[in-house]
């Protein structure tokens, strides 16, 4: 179609042909049809069917022009179902996010009241609330295979109607790897979203990702090991874990064109699997969440699934650029109290002497402040439990 760009996927030939030769077409790139929509790149992949428009996810929240929203990506060490089952979980929040935003209160921990409203080959929709006669309902949907949206409308004081929605793109990279794009809009004119750098925002997602990741990871490293149903492995309440029930009976029913998955009654894995760990991923990503686990040295990051600059960092321009400026900044403000040090030292009257010394004080706050805006960004969260 005319609105889809074409991508190609490149490779290399490792192999020397004789003169006039032709190139064999299995060495040739694969070239891909692409589409920006709501400023999400999406891929067709098929090269026999033509691309079709009318496939293409549709969130109608975030073409509203009075929507403010924060993007974000991260790549995560556990297995796509898994990441997916975790953002349908609502139940989950106020205790494994206990103190990370406004209201998640591990007091507030109840069962809820779901009611699933459509079910198709395509995904589910319905509606959940902590009361049958709630104040708030909020709706969620799960597209097949990727996307999966959680929204809530209500009347403000104003008799204006606002909109709040969480989306989730979540494609999986590999067996015990997957990569998620989350978008968080609202209608609220909030002073603090536009003032705040994103690089704050996105920390803070990062942190509640991490929350959860130690658990997951050695979820997702049980059901390998195991290689049973999740049916037959958990047990699900009808007061928390209605939708993680009906995303497992939906890859029962329609999922199997996945290469592995793990259905409520069903699963399907491969002859070998993909991932090999060297030690135990759950063990690790635990300790990460416990610690400030960078992965290297000072400032050197190593490549690694479990440490914030691999899984999120190195994959955000905006979080690159505010590390590289920190650190240029951290490094500038260093020098400069260095320099003032020597100046007072070198100056003869006492008046200098202060306000030089002063100077390097104050060039030494500014380079913590720079060293733990840094952290901030690079350095996983460190959990802290607290008893009610």
């Amino acid at each position: 179609m005319e609105d889809w760009n074409a991508y190609t996927m490149g490779g290399s030939l490792e192999m020397t042909l004789p003169e006039g030769a032709k190139i064999p077409l299995s060495s040739c790139a694969k070239t891909y049809k692409v589409r920006d929509s709501q400023g999400v790149v999406w891929v067709w992949m098929s090269n026999e069917t033509p691309p079709c428009s009318e496939k293409l996810p549709y969130f109608e929240h975030y073409s509203r022009p009075d929507l403010q929203a924060i993007s974000t990506i991260h790549e995560l060490p556990y297995d796509h179902s898994i990441l997916l089952e975790n953002f349908m979980d609502p139940a989950h929040v106020p205790i494994s996010h206990d103190r990370s935003d406004f209201y998640s209160k591990r007091e507030d921990a109840q069962p809820l009241v779901f009611e699933t409203i459509e079910r198709s080959s395509r995904g589910f929709a319905g509606k959940w609330s902590k009361s049958r006669n709630p104040t708030f309902i909020n709706f969620l949907r799960f597209e097949a295979p990727c996307a999966l949206q959680n929204n809530h409308e209500y009347i403000d004081k104003t008799g204006r109607k606002q909109y709040v929605s969480s989306l989730f793109l979540c494609r999986p990279i590999g067996q015990g790897k997957s990569m998620v794009i989350t978008r968080f809009g609202t209608t609220l004119k909030s002073p603090v979203m536009k003032f705040l750098p994103k690089w704050f925002f996105h920390q803070n997602i990062c942190k509640v990702l991490e929350q959860d990741m130690g658990f997951l990871s050695s979820q997702n490293e049980i059901l390998m090991k195991e290689m049973t149903p999740v049916g037959k492995m958990y047990i699900n309440l009808g007061s928390c874990d209605t939708w993680v029930l009906e995303y497992r009976k939906w890859k029962d029913r329609v999922g199997h064109g996945m290469p592995y998955y793990f259905g409520h009654s069903s699963i399907s894995l491969p002859n070998e699997p993909a991932l090999v760990e060297q030690y135990r991923a759950g063990l690790d990503a635990g300790i990460s969440a416990s610690m400030p686990a960078k992965g290297g040295i000072a400032d050197i990051y190593a490549s690694n699934p479990i440490n914030r600059y691999s899984r999120h960092v190195v994959h955000c321009k905006k979080c690159r650029d505010s590390v590289k400026g920190f650190g240029f900044w951290r490094n500038t403000l260093v020098g400069l109290a260095v320099l003032a040090v020597a100046l007072a030292v070198l100056a003869s009257r006492t008046q200098w002497k202060v306000l030089f010394l002063v100077s390097a004080a104050l060039f030494l706050g500014g380079q913590y402040v720079c060293y733990s805006a840094l952290n901030l960004v690079t350095t996983n969260f460190i959990r802290s439990h607290r008893r009610l």
